[in-house]
């Protein structure tokens, strides 16, 4: 992100290697390069956790970035529609994009009553409407040009709009800690993780203003078990380590002392919560 030289950093199990900017902590990863055990599909949820995990990112949007009644939300990778449904519900009038690479069933009320474009958020066309809020749930992450998602989500806010990403962090600690185990090496399509820095500096450069970064304490609060099953055992797990039933209990059972560590360490805690604006012009 700020074209400094990388340094390759090899992780625990002495065969995945990330190239990491020793400037900004930027991690740009080829899973070729850096398998780190990771599951053969890009999605490895569980519909139970996926529930908890929608009320708990609700509510991370909802104090990120608050909106005036009758807002106008643009998501990028709707899925199935279960975060535009739930601002549909609100009284917001919703949109989104999504190339539709998981083959989920869209909500229906979304369906009908949103304005979806089947491609990425660079295809969008310009005569869309603008929009109040623009935000990404766990997508930057997936992307290659992230220049071209960063202009087109600024192109697509009005002035004074604001754009939302959740992402993995690059500069957590528990990265460092669980090293190739970190769950989110699982997920095949990983490509990229921010730093605070880094992912500042994108929106900057694509004309933002106001850029602010927190860190999630309930994103993802299943990471800490999943990782330590995969440090544990280490192996190749074609649908993912949260496939199994006792590990998805081990990691539930974890999750309040994982909540009470990401309390007491914040720099542990693996997402970054970003918020930027777009300015006047």
């Amino acid at each position: 992100m700020c074209s400094a030289p990388t340094t390759s950093a090899t992780l625990r199990d002495g065969e995945s290697v990330l190239e990491t900017c020793p400037k900004c902590s930027h991690i740009e990863r080829d899973p070729k390069a850096a398998p780190a055990h990771h599951r053969d599909v890009a999605y490895g949820g569980d519909p139970g956790l996926d529930r908890v995990r929608l009320a708990l990112t609700t509510r991370t949007l909802g104090r990120a970035a608050p909106l005036d009644p009758g807002s106008r939300v643009f998501e990028i990778g709707f899925g199935a529609g279960a975060m535009l449904r739930g601002f549909l519900d609100q009284g917001h009038r919703v949109a989104g994009c999504d190339p539709d690479q998981l083959h989920v069933e869209v909500d229906p009320q979304v369906l009908a009553r949103a304005e979806l474009h089947a491609c990425g958020i660079e295809e969008v066309p310009a005569s869309a409407e603008p929009a109040d809020l623009v935000y990404g749930i766990h997508v930057v992450e997936h992307v290659q040009d992230v220049h071209a998602l960063s202009g087109a989500a600024h192109r697509l806010l009005r002035p004074g709009g604001r754009v939302l990403f959740l992402t993995p962090a690059a500069d957590s600690a528990s990265l460092r800690a669980f090293s190739d185990a970190w769950w989110l090496l699982e997920d095949p399509t990983h490509v990229r993780f921010f730093s605070a820095a880094s992912i500042t500096r994108l929106l900057t450069d694509a004309g933002f203003v106001d850029v602010r970064v927190t860190r999630s304490l309930t994103d993802n609060l299943t990471m800490e078990g999943a990782s330590i099953v995969r440090r544990v055992r280490p192996m190749d797990r074609p649908a993912g380590v949260l496939a199994s039933r006792r590990v998805r209990w081990f990691a539930m059972a974890l999750a309040p002392a994982a909540a009470l560590l990401r309390l007491v360490r914040p720099r542990w805690r693996p997402t970054l919560v970003v918020t930027a604006t777009r300015g006047a012009s």
